[in-house]
């Protein structure tokens, strides 16, 4: 009961300015936490927790050698947690650089119309599978990607069937590298993709793939892989590759991850919030 009166004198003592404090810190808190839950960042996030909690329970517990080897630890911490999780920290860095501003603050632009868009690469796919030709085909988000462009030739073309089958093309000068869609247009093909080293890619699976997960790994962006050898249709996103896609399932796929129209309210709390406050002027005017 104490505790709790405790809170309630130090709740009104509170100025407006340490509400605004709490909030401000909330909502950053709120958008920061999908990044510690990719594959890279969780590890670090796991070590920092981990050493806290020893440090912690040494500290509670007295032991005052182990405590000490602690404290001189943490003071080379920082050093040895940017040594030991560099590509995690620049992934990490690469993210929030390229995010873009308005995103960041829940306020959603319109973009450009995708369901063709998805429509015309699930079209093109159809035709590599069946007559086996490999493609690497990147949708960039809301990383910009502009690193990996510069490494192709610019193209800045209308995304059709035709196109991307011509990229492609075993003889064409450009078939090896990637293709990277961006605001919904061809931007650049022939670039060149991180590679993944995840053990748990099978040992079968090519450059190609491991380039299209690597890119996944890197980014937010959505990969889709058409094999070579087999003809059989992948997509990559977060770091995991879905393998064996029929045309129905990729573009089923690519509909859900690059046309999320119907969860964009849901996912973004600016617009909840609006349509809460529509909802209730429309009660008040009842």
């Amino acid at each position: 009961m104490n505790t709790i009166e405790t809170l309630f004198q130090q709740l009104t003592k509170m100025q407006w300015s340490d509400y605004l404090d709490i909030a401000i810190v909330a909502y950053l808190v709120y958008r920061l936490f999908p990044l510690v839950r990719d594959t890279g960042t969780k590890q670090i996030a796991k070590a920092i927790v981990a050493i806290l909690l020893v440090a912690w329970l040494t500290d509670l517990m007295n032991l005052y050698t182990l405590s000490f080897i602690l404290e001189q630890f943490l003071q080379i911490g920082l050093i040895a947690l940017v040594v030991l999780f560099q590509p995690e920290l620049r992934r990490m860095l690469d993210h929030l650089g390229n995010m873009k501003f308005h995103k960041f603050f829940g306020v959603e632009k319109t973009g450009p119309e995708m369901a063709p868009i998805v429509a015309q690469t699930v079209a093109a796919c159809e035709v590599l599978s069946r007559e086996r030709v490999g493609a690497l085909i990147v949708f960039a988000r809301d990383n910009r990607l502009d690193e990996y462009i510069k490494t192709g030739t610019k193209i800045d073309g209308q995304v059709s069937d035709q196109l991307l089958r011509n990229i492609f093309f075993p003889k064409a000068s450009l078939h090896d590298g990637a293709v990277i869609i961006r605001d919904g247009r061809i931007t650049a093909a022939g670039c060149v993709l991180p590679l993944s080293s995840s053990n748990r890619l099978n040992a079968d699976l090519g450059t190609r793939h491991r380039a299209g997960v690597g890119m996944s790994e890197a980014s937010d962006a959505v990969v889709v892989i058409v094999s070579e050898e087999t003809g059989t249709i992948s997509v990559a996103v977060g770091g995991m590759l879905k393998r064996h896609l029929a045309s129905q399932t990729l573009e089923r796929l690519l509909t859900n991850e690059l046309c999320p129209e119907e969860n964009t309210d849901q996912d973004n709390p600016v617009q909840r919030l609006k349509q809460k406050f529509r909802k209730t002027g429309k009660e008040e005017r009842k």
